[in-house]
This record gives C-alpha cells, sequence and structure tokens, in this order.
C-alpha cells in the first residue's frame, strides 16, 4: 500500500512539472522536497538512507575531531558499549577524544525498525586509527547504533561495538537438539513487560532450562542479535542458544535506558566461568508489540582480552 501511494505521489508530480512552465520546474521541486522534510519531522518519519547518513557524518566528525558536532548528535542520556565496558554520554565524549581515525570503511547496513520513534541500524566496519598512541585492531567491527525521535530530530541514543571473531567449533549433534523443559509450574512462561531487567531474566530462564522454544516466543518476528561470530535473525538465535552451556552464567550491573513509553533498553555484564574472556557485555532492547513486550535486538561484546604486562629492563650489573 505504502509503495503504491509512493509511486502515485511520483506520478502526480511528474505530470505537474511536465506541464508547468519551464521555470518553475526547480521551485516545484524544492517547494516538493521543502514539503517532504516537513512531513517527516512533524509525523517522525525517517527512512535508512536518512539514519545511514548521520551514522557517517558521526564518524566523520570523529576523523574531523570536530567533538562539538559529535556531542550535537547525541541525546543527554545517551549510552554506549564498548570492550572496556559501558559508558554515559561524558565518558563517551572524554574517550573518543583519544581516538585518531584516519580512514573507515562501512559494510552490510541494515535498518531495524523498534517503533514509531525509534529505528536500529547495524553495519560493519574496517578501520585505520589509533587508540592512546597505539594502532587499534583494524576489524572488522559490528556496530549497532539506535536512533530516537526527540522533539522532531532524531538523535543517537544508544551505541555498541563488537570485533568479528572466527566462530567456535561446532558441537556435536546431540548438543544443539532443542530440550525442552519437564511440565511443572516452574516451567510456566513468565509474563514480560514494562521491567526490562525482569524480562530478560525470564529469558536467561527459559535458557537455562534448555526450553528454547519457550526462549523463541520472547522474541519478536523480526528481532535481531548480534554477536561476535555472526548476526542472526529470530530462527538463528533459537537454532543457536543451545550451543553454549549457560548454566554457570551470571549476570550482573544492570542499567537500563528507556527510549520511549514503548521501547527500553538493558545491559549488564555475564561472567562465564571457564570461557576467554570470562566477561561479556550485553544488551537487550525490549520493545510493546501487540501489547506484549517482546525482545526485538541483543548484542553481545566479549571484554578486552587484558594486556600482557611489559617486561621490567634489566638492571645493568655496576
Amino acid at each position: 500500500m505504502k509503495k503504491t501511494l509512493v509511486l502515485v505521489c511520483l506520478f502526480i508530480l511528474a505530470a505537474a512539472c511536465s506541464t508547468a512552465p519551464p521555470g518553475n520546474v526547480n521551485t516545484n521541486a524544492n517547494m516538493a522536497n521543502a514539503n517532504k522534510a516537513a512531513d517527516m519531522k512533524s509525523t517522525g518519519a525517517v527512512s535508512e538512507s536518512d539514519i545511514i547518513a548521520k551514522e557517517k557524518s558521526g564518524w566523520d566528525a570523529i576523523k574531523k575531531k570536530d567533538w562539538d558536532a559529535l556531542a550535537k548528535m547525541l541525546t543527554n542520556d545517551y549510552m554506549e558499549v564498548l570492550d572496556d565496558g559501558v559508558h554515559d554520554r561524558a565518558a563517551s565524549l572524554t574517550s573518543v577524544k583519544d581516538f585518531d581515525l584516519s580512514d573507515v570503511t562501512f559494510d552490510n547496513w541494515k535498518m531495524l525498525k523498534i517503533d514509531k520513534d525509534t529505528v536500529l541500524i547495524n553495519y560493519t566496519v574496517t578501520v585505520k586509527a589509533m587508540f592512546k598512541g597505539e594502532a587499534a585492531p583494524t576489524g572488522p567491527y559490528r556496530e549497532s547504533s539506535v536512533y530516537v525521535n526527540r522533539n522532531g530530530e532524531w538523535l543517537s541514543a544508544f551505541f555498541q561495538e563488537t570485533l568479528e571473531r572466527t566462530p567456535p567449533p561446532s558441537p556435536s549433534p546431540t548438543a544443539t537438539q532443542p530440550a525442552k523443559a519437564p511440565a511443572s509450574p516452574a516451567a510456566t512462561p513468565g509474563e514480560t513487560g514494562t521491567d526490562v531487567v525482569a524480562n530478560e531474566k525470564i529469558v536467561s530462564d527459559a535458557i537455562k532450562r534448555k526450553n528454547y522454544d519457550l526462549f523463541g516466543s520472547y522474541l519478536a518476528s523480526d528481532s535481531l542479535e548480534v554477536e561476535a561470530e555472526a548476526v542472526y535473525d529470530k530462527a538463528g538465535s533459537i537454532k543457536t542458544v543451545g550451543m553454549f552451556d549457560a548454566s554457570k552464567a551470571t549476570p550482573s550491573d544492570w542499567k537500563t535506558l528507556k527510549f520511549n513509553d514503548n521501547a527500553s533498553l538493558v545491559t549488564y555484564v555475564v561472567t562465564l566461568p571457564g570461557m576467554k574472556p570470562e566477561k561479556e557485555y550485553h544488551s537487550t532492547i525490549w520493545a510493546k508489540r501487540d501489547n506484549k513486550w517482546q525482545a526485538v535486538f541483543h548484542q553481545g561484546t566479549p571484554a578486552a582480552m587484558p594486556k600482557a604486562a611489559k617486561p621490567e629492563a634489566k638492571k645493568m650489573k655496576m
């Protein structure tokens, strides 16, 4: 229906331009563009190309070290998740000044609509950069940014980065078979709601019980999961959730960010004994869809491995 309306509008515009005097063609086009921009601002509509342009302009500001321009792109409650932890707006704007970006290449753009006033853009980048005087890994990195409509202006509210890595070996077929929990009162599906921390604990419980059908019921049909080894849709998330042992995983350091009344973010640290690294930073976006709160996005970022201590120079013997 939307495509039909667009085609009709284009037809009408073309007809108008064909009958207008030559001197009015540019005027009509400019008026149409101005009306479109005004309509987008009033209704909150935004296109994937609009968001991609905004995201690229953020990287450009970093490259130019235009910190004032970068700050204007962020909400006051902006949150950022990197391999060294979770940062608020002030910390992000301070730490980025140690990042010297000389080149960046983008690929694999995908926009996910959270609700009418919230969208997420996911993509990959490779970079040439220095951080605190040392060469940064070139990547590729999996990047996710959330933009929210605040008083008609689309601003960045959240960013998470995960360095790509080679997928771990596939487990044996028996290990990946979805197992259903035995029928019991404890296995009754929990009801999700506005408390996104509680929602995340409900999902974690379903995973630990290996009830993957129940796990899948909490995911939106268009859900997106970003991990170091791959990006998954809903079917992929359900298929791969049993590929690691979550029984000993311990979540902590919960933080939340409310985008609006219908969408919120929760971030937390997961400690996995025996894994390298043992800590990962996880984030999930929950949105109200058809009067039910569902997980629409999840991303995991392994914590950076501690750097090996530099050997002390041997003292010369006298």
